[in-house]
């Protein structure tokens, strides 16, 4: 097991109590990813216990689509974290939820397989978001979404470029790679992604501390 999954498996259980940073923001987040659905659509979550910041990130975010969609297969590389998510489900009774331990690399899915895929708060925990970005195109269907949150560091925080190598060496943070939103769409367009919708919360600072929005993306696979 690497580190980054050492790490969320260590703060499973605080990280599912934490509540979320903007609520105005994840609603909007929600009714506009919902507007895509219909009942017959099969959609991935991948890195789903990391979806949105914070108490909604441990599966929370794919119970509260279930309902629109036919089935929804969410997954991610923290076993406790998946733990965690799996009794949410239960505990709901939703039953059209599958939570595995699987890592977006390691899954193993036919061309056209989704209708929706969905990268919550994680292509900035990747080592190879390129690589990634240009497996969910082929795995989506002709006419297919790729919706993501994604904090583009790069756009404000340019120095924890320098910060995150150090932090990770002492293993006090995972892995966290820093570009920039516009970065983020030139590589959702060189996949062959258009964007179809683009939108990011204004920056703000809560009891004295800044909170970073991620950028808010739905990339659209040609028909």
């Amino acid at each position: 097991m690497n580190y980054s999954a050492k790490f969320w498996n260590k703060i499973a259980e605080g990280y599912s109590r934490q509540p979320i940073a903007d609520e105005a923001a994840y609603q909007k987040k929600l009714q506009v990813t919902q507007e895509y659905f219909k009942p017959e659509m099969e959609v991935l979550e991948f890195g789903c216990p990391k979806g949105y910041r914070f108490a909604y990130g441990t599966g929370g975010t794919a119970i509260i689509h279930a309902p629109y969609v036919k089935h929804l297969r969410a997954i991610d590389f923290s076993s406790e974290m998946i733990k965690i998510a799996k009794a949410k489900a239960e505990a709901k009774n939703i039953n059209n939820v599958t939570f595995e331990r699987l890592t977006i690399e390691e899954l193993t899915v036919a061309d056209e397989s989704f209708d929706v895929v969905l990268g919550l708060g994680i292509l900035h925990l990747l080592e190879n978001k390129k690589e990634v970005i240009a497996k969910v195109y082929k795995m989506l269907k002709p006419g297919g979404v790729f919706i993501t949150s994604t904090a583009c560091l790069g756009d404000t925080m340019k120095w924890f470029k320098v910060i995150a190598p150090i932090g990770r060496f002492l293993r006090l943070i995972p892995l966290v790679k820093v570009f920039t939103s516009k970065e983020l769409e030139n590589i959702l367009s060189d996949a062959g992604f258009t964007i179809d919708y683009h939108w990011q919360p204004n920056q703000s600072t809560r009891k004295g501390v800044f909170t970073l929005k991620g950028v808010f993306i739905v990339a659209k696979k040609a028909n």
